[in-house]
């Protein structure tokens, strides 16, 4: 039957970009993309909209812009013909007001309409007020749901368990309980292999870092990103961590609570790994391939005072401390390399 308006007319087409996104957070939480598709479908049914594109973002915060699905969507907006973007809830096109303002202003210069199902208010200036406010709101979940997780790593850390929000140390795996979570750290001999053999030939052999880079190099051993090349900046902050420096249980116990000291061996030593040292952010993005996605970003580092920092004892290395204080004896006067 002819798409027409009853009076002979062919009706236009009204195009729709569905949008779907889930955090890592949530994509461990089970959050489904599938079912945020398949209620935009039928809206879009409902609605008498024609699906041009369904794009999804799997494993993006909501804090940032920069996304590749919403690349492509903004990408093909921009392109014309759309007449509108479509995503289950606000939360998952931004929880950032101000993000919000601008992709609706964006999506209005090329004639299309950015919509939440669960959006407050209509078209009218009320209605952006109120967008304003639910995006507020959401906003501020979000901030307390990250002081709530900050605040529960740091109880954790307090209770002389590894935080396992972040890859292990190189040389170390997690030990894991009964639920899968990270709660300690065990020596990895494989990978521990190789960080002895870095202080040694720091330590003992008088190496430089550059000698050391090209030395491990030359034997094909990997970094611990899988690169041929190992970075010296690396290779100086490996050597300055105290995870990888044997102490006593007299000096750990002066760093750690009573309660955490108690569960330790006297007899024996242990490495020191901080949690909570610094605060990390986000300054800027910038893509560097367009074809896969993936955006690299600068950070803005600040370090807290290092009475704060806590201490979280973990399995001796079996690095001889010398070695240890040898290496870092070496590097003292090192310059840290340019970032250029």
């Amino acid at each position: 039957m002819p798409n027409t308006n009853g009076h002979g007319l062919k009706k236009a087409v009204l195009w729709a970009i569905l949008y779907a996104r889930v955090s890592s957070a949530e994509q461990v939480e089970g959050y489904s993309l599938d079912q945020q598709i398949d209620a935009l479908r039928a809206w879009a049914t409902k609605e008498g909209y024609e699906v041009l594109a369904e794009i999804k973002d799997e494993g993006w915060s909501a804090a940032y812009l920069e996304r590749p699905g919403l690349d492509k969507v903004r990408d093909l907006v921009e392109a014309g013909g759309v007449s509108v973007v479509v995503a289950q809830d606000a939360d998952r096109i931004t929880r950032e007001p101000a993000h919000r303002a601008f992709l609706d202003g964006e999506c209005e210069r090329y004639g299309a309409r950015l919509v939440a199902l669960d959006d407050w208010g209509d078209d009218t200036h009320e209605g952006e007020l109120l967008r304003f406010l639910k995006g507020w709101m959401a906003k501020g979940e979000r901030i307390k749901t990250a002081e709530r997780t900050r605040r529960g790593r740091v109880q954790k850390a307090r209770q002389g368990e590894i935080v396992g929000a972040h890859p292990p140390r190189f040389g170390f795996r997690f030990v894991r309980n009964d639920k899968g979570k990270a709660v300690g750290y065990e020596v990895d001999e494989d990978q521990m292999a190789v960080v002895r053999r870095v202080f040694r030939m720091v330590g003992e052999e008088g190496m430089t870092l550059y000698a050391v880079r090209k030395g491990l190099a030359a034997a094909g051993i990997l970094s611990p990103s899988g690169k041929k090349l190992w970075h010296q900046g690396y290779l100086r902050t490996m050597i300055l961590d105290d995870i990888y420096r044997p102490h006593t249980y007299e000096e750990v116990r002066d760093l750690v609570s009573p309660a955490v000291a108690a569960a330790l061996d006297p007899d024996r030593c242990y490495g020191v790994c901080y949690y909570d040292r610094r605060r990390q952010s986000r300054t800027s993005a910038r893509k560097a391939d367009k074809a896969n996605g993936r955006y690299r970003y600068a950070y803005s580092i600040s370090y807290r005072p290092r009475e704060s920092w806590l201490a979280v004892p973990v399995p001796d290395s079996g690095i001889p401390r010398g070695w240890v204080d040898r290496a870092r004896e070496a590097i003292k006067d090192n310059r840290r390399p340019s970032s250029a």
